[in-house]
């Protein structure tokens, strides 16, 4: 088992805090979080072990989860890299991208493993369909929130769009060629809602809405290839796949079947997958436990964290 300790004891740290003492690949050691009171709220009601200081913590364990607000992601992961220790680190990875690129290289230098909480490639709507995605050519994305305070901080890019930015680096195979973009404060000082279009070399489209101002919750994603429409419903937990083949000889009564204007007639498969439930913040933090173990890349790397912030720097750059 790993020895972690938790930067940041907030919402989510807690759930952090929960669920690493629950996995049997941590040994769970204790937090620090730089609010006395909250510190001690905490260890009270839970029972973890409070420290008195980050450099404390670091020194008694292998793996720091770093649960901060973005602001300090930096220098918190730098301090834990110079002390040879691997990190979890909450998405964003950094609040810039010159960050990033800075711990990109104090990571590669001192030998050290890093995985960035992109919670959604863990999402089992996600993780079902995944391998069926191959060479999407228009990716549509609608996640949209009621307002809540907490995430604020940030523009709504860094706070919500950023999931789906990763998703779609993660999917397509393709060098980002360019970025239009707008986006409107309408309660908070930085951007409440913002629409993106990217657009990759190989032809690639993806429209992105992201919203913290909504009536409704959505996360919602669609992807479109040859032959195939995937979507994705990262909120409700499930996906569906459309496919179109060729007519078979002897079509079912029933069967679907479409003609285009050349006359060429295809049939539509409808496949319902099988999502398991799970725990997606227990897999990202498991999976790093295992890469850490076995000398392996990790799921979303310290590389990747890096390039979802750099697409969401040249969308906001577009505001």
């Amino acid at each position: 088992m790993l020895k972690v300790g938790v930067l940041g004891a907030g919402h989510l740290g807690k759930i952090h805090l929960r669920l690493l003492q629950q996995s049997d690949k941590y040994d769970l050691v204790g937090f620090y979080d730089p609010s006395k009171e909250n510190a001690k709220k905490v260890a009270k009601e839970f029972g973890y072990t409070s420290f008195d200081s980050i450099d404390s913590l670091i020194d008694a364990v292998q793996v720091v989860d770093i649960v901060t607000p973005t602001l300090s992601h930096f220098d918190c992961a730098k301090k834990c890299i110079e002390k040879g220790r691997h990190i979890f680190i909450e998405k964003p990875i950094t609040k810039t991208v010159e960050e990033a690129e800075a711990i990109l290289v104090l990571a590669n230098e001192n030998n050290i493993k890093g995985q960035v909480g992109h919670v959604e490639r863990f999402n089992p709507a996600f993780t079902a369909v995944n391998e069926k995605i191959e060479s999407p050519m228009f990716i549509e994305c609608h996640r949209l929130a009621e307002f809540n305070p907490r995430g604020t901080d940030v523009p709504v890019v860094l706070d919500l769009m950023i999931h789906d930015i990763d998703i779609i680096l993660s999917v397509v195979k393709s060098k980002v060629k360019d970025v239009h973009a707008s986006g409107v404060s309408v309660i908070s000082e930085t951007p409440d809602i913002s629409n993106a279009r990217i657009e990759f070399e190989n032809g690639c489209v993806a429209n992105l809405t992201a919203s913290r101002i909504s009536m409704k919750n959505m996360r919602k994603s669609r992807f479109f290839q040859k032959d195939a429409y995937i979507s994705v419903d990262f909120l409700e937990k499930k996906s569906e796949v459309v496919r179109m083949k060729d007519v078979p000889a002897n079509p079912d009564e029933f069967a679907m079947i479409l003609q285009n204007a050349e006359g060429v007639k295809k049939q539509i498969y409808f496949e319902n997958l099988d999502v398991e439930n799970n725990n997606a913040i227990l897999d990202e933090l498991e999976t790093f436990a295992d890469a850490i173990n076995n000398n392996t890349t990790p799921v979303v790397s310290l590389s990747q964290g890096t390039e979802a912030l750099r697409v969401a720097q040249m969308i906001i750059d577009c505001f």
